[in-house]
């Protein structure tokens, strides 16, 4: 495996746009395309919010139903949640102008939206923006960059990424992915929003459990400020251009390849966790050695989801004692005497916590460690075995204030 340019356009077939459709922003461009030149078998995971935005309720239906999946339109500016009829009036006038332009399918065109929940979208924009899009479409990198640009919201940058990985019958698969997400960012599926594409041969049961499985422990395993989100989405989508013989069974090739679409998710699930809004630095929790995997998870989360923990990572305080408190309150069973915590940073480590207790270290040292741009504090519970990692960011005043105008 070998990472590639390209982002959702890397995979043979495979095309996409951008278009100023004068949503919500002002001279910018708030649509995107996502577009295969033939039918992709799709799988995708959505959020667990009893609250679902229209284009949540109109994707999973098609995704969880046998349609072959063409195209995917993308707006940011306004989610389309708490829209009522209306919103899945829009989401099927939407599938309609863009399969329109092709097949005629409305069930070969997902859906999805990102911004402010409660307001209405202007149908006839977004149905114009679809004839733009459609006419603008081009399979080259920079039309992969524009389309991650235009889905964002307060992201302070794209997201996208791609690979190139090798088969056993010697075919080369591309996987490429593009994501948004920065601030309503605690993802449980399982505002964020993620596509994929891929050209490789694969069958839907097994797509669908390979994004199922990584999910858990990539999107699953970040939180921003602790929201769920009512829009989050991930979706692929795959086309077979790539000739392979078609992964049908949990083999070789399907370890090939469940490793490539982890990498991606997992490579664009940290940039996420570290774009998060106002935010200064990644922070990651690393456990080791806990009972089991689910506690791991468990544990590494709610170090990075504590507003506690955050606000120390943004002030550069070593206040073991709020990491201390996460582990305790998590909500398994662990033994405090047994915990060592450890800060790593720029190639450095250094043991803050032995069997629970403060080692001694240097609060200018620890405190210089902190400044780094990305921190981990390793959590050893000395208790078995099992290890996981969950990425956040810290907690500054620019998220107070980004989320206090949000509408504006």
């Amino acid at each position: 495996m070998k990472e590639i340019t390209g982002g959702i356009t890397a995979a043979k077939g495979f095309y996409a746009a951008s278009h100023a459709a004068g949503i919500k922003y002002k001279g910018r461009e708030d649509m995107a395309l996502i577009y295969s030149d033939s039918d992709c078998v799709t799988a995708g995971t959505f959020t667990t919010n009893s609250v679902k935005a229209a284009p949540v309720v109109w994707d999973s239906k098609i995704v969880h139903s046998e349609s072959l999946v063409r195209s995917v339109v993308i707006n940011s500016g306004i989610a389309n949640a708490a829209t009522g009829k209306q919103g899945m009036d829009l989401c099927e006038n939407t599938a309609i102008a863009m399969s329109s332009l092709y097949d005629g399918r409305k069930d070969s065109v997902l859906v999805a939206s990102t911004g402010v929940i409660g307001m209405q979208i202007d149908a006839t924009k977004i149905c114009a923006g679809c004839a733009e899009l459609f006419e603008k479409k081009s399979d080259s990198a920079d039309a992969a960059t524009a389309a991650a640009k235009a889905i964002m919201t307060t992201d302070t940058h794209k997201k996208e990424i791609a690979v190139e990985v090798q088969l056993t019958d010697g075919k080369t698969i591309r996987i490429g992915a593009m994501t948004k997400g920065s601030g309503m960012i605690h993802p449980n599926m399982c505002t964020m929003l993620g596509f994929v594409t891929t050209d490789a041969a694969i069958e839907k049961k097994l797509l669908q459990k390979a994004i199922s499985a990584i999910v858990d422990d990539t999107f699953n395993m970040i939180t921003v400020d602790g929201d769920t989100s009512t829009n989050d989405t991930y979706v692929i989508l795959a086309n077979g251009q790539a000739g392979n013989t078609v992964i049908d069974s949990e083999g070789e090739d399907y370890r090939l390849f469940y490793e490539g679409l982890h990498y991606v998710s997992e490579k664009l699930a940290i940039q996420m966790a570290g774009d998060g809004e106002g935010a200064t630095k990644l922070f990651t929790c690393h456990v080791k050695n806990a009972r089991s995997v689910s506690d791991a998870k468990v544990l590494a989360k709610s170090v990075v989801g504590s507003s506690l923990c955050k606000a120390a990572m943004f002030g550069n305080d070593s206040n073991f004692g709020r990491f201390l408190c996460a582990l305790g309150y998590a909500g398994v069973s662990i033994n405090v005497e047994k915990v060592d915590i450890f800060y790593e940073a720029d190639g450095k480590t250094m043991k803050i916590v032995e069997n629970g207790l403060g080692t001694g270290y240097s609060e200018e040292e620890a405190t210089e460690l902190l400044k780094s741009e990305s921190v981990t504090v390793v959590a050893d519970m000395h208790m078995g075995s099992a290890e996981a990692k969950a990425w956040g960011c810290d907690l500054s005043y620019d998220y107070v204030k980004i989320n206090a105008d949000y509408r504006c």
